[in-house]
């Protein structure tokens, strides 16, 4: 299930194999995704959720930003999924 902060595989299109963060949920198909880096949060790639895999992690850093402002920073992003593929080694 999407939710805001967390961690997805991207399957298919220009970034398939990256890893991104959910920061908006458009509807029950399309989620808005953003990395930091290639992908950043002023312009967030909308992204249908069949085209994502979820990972168990949801960045709570992320999520308590969004709660709070209604953004987050890219460093934010960067970091959380850096951490994120460091602790599963790839």
């Amino acid at each position: 299930m999407p939710e805001i902060g967390r961690i997805v595989k991207v399957l298919r299109g220009k970034d398939e194999g990256d890893y991104a963060i959910i920061i908006g949920i458009v509807d029950d198909r399309f989620v808005l995704i953003a990395d930091g880096d290639k992908r950043r949060f002023d312009q967030p790639k909308k992204k249908n959720a069949v085209h994502l895999l979820m990972q168990p992690v949801v960045s709570h850093e992320v999520t308590d930003s969004m709660r709070e402002t209604g953004r987050v920073t890219n460093a934010k992003l960067r970091f959380a999924i850096q951490k994120y593929v460091q602790a599963k080694g790839e």
